[in-house]
Parts: C-alpha cells; sequence; structure tokens
C-alpha cells in the first residue's frame, strides 16, 4: 500500500491557489526546485500527470483536480487530529476575519458575539480590504475566514449564493441617455463600477465618473442628491431610501455572487460553524427591515471574480 506525505499533498494545494510555484515555496519556506520535486514524487506516487503539459499556465489535468479536491480533504482531516493533540484552550483561539467594508456591521457584529456564547473567549480580528487582497491573504493563511463579493460563481466557497444588482438613483433623478451617464462608485477597481461600465460598454453607452467615495454612506448620499446612479444589490435599496430604476434606460445587469471562504487547516470546527452562521444572516431571505443604513462600513472597494481587478 502506498502511503502519500501530506506535506507533497499541501505543497500542490499551495501550488494551485498561488497559480506558481515560486509563491508555493515563499509560502511553504522552501526553495523552488524543491516544490518542483515535491510535485515531481508526488506524480510518481500516483503515477499520472497533475499539469497539463500542453500549456504554460498552471492548469490541473482532470486526474490533477480530482487529487487536488481529496488533498484538501485530507488536509483538514489531518490538522483536526492535530489540533486534538494541541494544549491550546478555546479562549486562546483568535478567528481572523475578512469582509469588504461594504457589509453589515451591525449584523455581522451580532454574530460574533452570538458565537462567542458557544465558543467563550474566542478572539476576533477583523481585516477590511478588496476581494482581491482578501483572497490572497486567505490562501497564504494570513486569514482565517472571508466573506465577499465576485462577478463569477465561486469555486471553492463553502457557502455561495446570487445577488440581484440594480440601478439606482435618486427620487428625481433623471438621465439623458445621449450624453455620458453620470456613474457614483467605489472608484475604478471596485465591483460596482465593473458591472456598470461592462454594461454600459455593451449598450454602446458613454460614462463618466462623477462621485466615488469610500462608504456605502456617503454613495448613496450623492446618488440621492442626484450626482449618478449606481449599481447596488437590490435588497440594499430600500433602506437608504433610493429607487431601483427597473424600467429606467440603461442595460440590464449581471447578477453577482456573495461567498464565504475559508481557509486550509486551523480550528476547522469552530470556522465551520462561524461560516455557518455568517451565511444563515447574510443569505437573501434576511429580514430587510433589522438592515438599516447606520449598520453599513466604510468600503475600500470589490473586485471582481477570479481575484483580477476590474
Amino acid at each position: 500500500m502506498t502511503n502519500i506525505p501530506t506535506d507533497l499533498l499541501r505543497t500542490l494545494v499551495a501550488v494551485v491557489d498561488l497559480r506558481s510555484f515560486t509563491k508555493a515555496a515563499a509560502l511553504l519556506g522552501i526553495t523552488q526546485p524543491a516544490v518542483s520535486a515535491q510535485i515531481k514524487r508526488l506524480q510518481f506516487l500516483l503515477d499520472g500527470d497533475l499539469f497539463d503539459r500542453s500549456t504554460q499556465a498552471l492548469n490541473l489535468t482532470p486526474h490533477g483536480e480530482m487529487v487536488v479536491s481529496y488533498a484538501r480533504r485530507l488536509l483538514s482531516i489531518n490538522d483536526q487530529i492535530v489540533d486534538l493533540g494541541s494544549s491550546a484552550q478555546r479562549s486562546d483561539l483568535v478567528i481572523r476575519v475578512g469582509a469588504p467594508g461594504d457589509f453589515v456591521a451591525s449584523v455581522l457584529a451580532r454574530t460574533l458575539a452570538q458565537f462567542r456564547e458557544q465558543w467563550p473567549g474566542v478572539r476576533f480580528n477583523v481585516h477590511m480590504g478588496t476581494s482581491e487582497v482578501l483572497i490572497r491573504e486567505l490562501r497564504q493563511g494570513d486569514i482565517d475566514l472571508v466573506v465577499c463579493l465576485s462577478a463569477g460563481m465561486p469555486i471553492d466557497a463553502r457557502h455561495y449564493w446570487p445577488e440581484e444588482v440594480v440601478w439606482v438613483r435618486g427620487k428625481t433623478t433623471n438621465i439623458d441617455i445621449r450624453r455620458p451617464i453620470p456613474l457614483v462608485s467605489y472608484g475604478e477597481k471596485s465591483l460596482n463600477r465593473y458591472l456598470a461600465v461592462t454594461a454600459l460598454k455593451s449598450a454602446g453607452l458613454e460614462w463618466e465618473d462623477a462621485f466615488t467615495g469610500p462608504s456605502l454612506l456617503s454613495l448613496s448620499g450623492a446618488v440621492a442628491a442626484g450626482l449618478g446612479v449606481m449599481v447596488l444589490a437590490r435588497r440594499r435599496v430600500d433602506p437608504f431610501g433610493l429607487v431601483a430604476w427597473d424600467d429606467g434606460p440603461l442595460p440590464n445587469l449581471e447578477n453577482i455572487y456573495c461567498g464565504i471562504y475559508m481557509r486550509e487547516g486551523g480550528s476547522r470546527d469552530a470556522l465551520e460553524q462561524l461560516a455557518d452562521s455568517i451565511a444563515e444572516v447574510l443569505r437573501p431571505g434576511t429580514n430587510a427591515a433589522s438592515i438599516k443604513s447606520e449598520d453599513f462600513l466604510p468600503s475600500s472597494g470589490l473586485v471582481r471574480a477570479k481575484n483580477s481587478a476590474a
């Protein structure tokens, strides 16, 4: 019977997540040749190629995709077993949560407070940033759990769901599509601007950045004042007194996705429980009346799926 060393599997997962032998080596604290040697040894043990040799990109073969899927599960179990032997108590547990600022502060805080009742003494360290940065930090092991939005369907999130987005305007706003469409957004690399610009480009319409701001409160104020239009999740429209422009002249928008991701290893039971609790609150169907405008944090912007800036 062949036994596969877990360090080989951990190297494989690092290469796949970071899409680079060099970055995987830096993360694991070994040399790039050592990473290459471990991948070759793993392929020898499994008697098959894990990466497609017909391209320079690090694309997995069908066999490699299956191996990576099983490797993640095996490493998770391995780390849980290691945790059993740890002398650390629950009171020593620190969970690092990453979320773009566009999420509901009070809802997240309430969820963390309820979770702490089940895990007394657990501490939380909340990071804010773009989805691109947060996902990279998750892969590097610097964050334990990330909640973020993307333009494409997540492939490795524990929970994800579609969010309908709409154009929103102030109650007295009118737009002349013969002139550049005034946009309100978080800025050039934000998801809401990417969705807006993509739709306008497809429709052959011009646009201009009329207002950029750091928080949903500032953006909603700009829209309400008539400075321009903005792309926003439909279920967040009413709390800010904005108008969903369903019958307006602007082109249709693609849905986005909200996903909750966990890093490999760590206190798996705690992370899974926390991820499930957050999903229960944020998933569509949450009582919108309980979500108020003051519940929103400042935002540093969101980037689209595949971890690439729009």
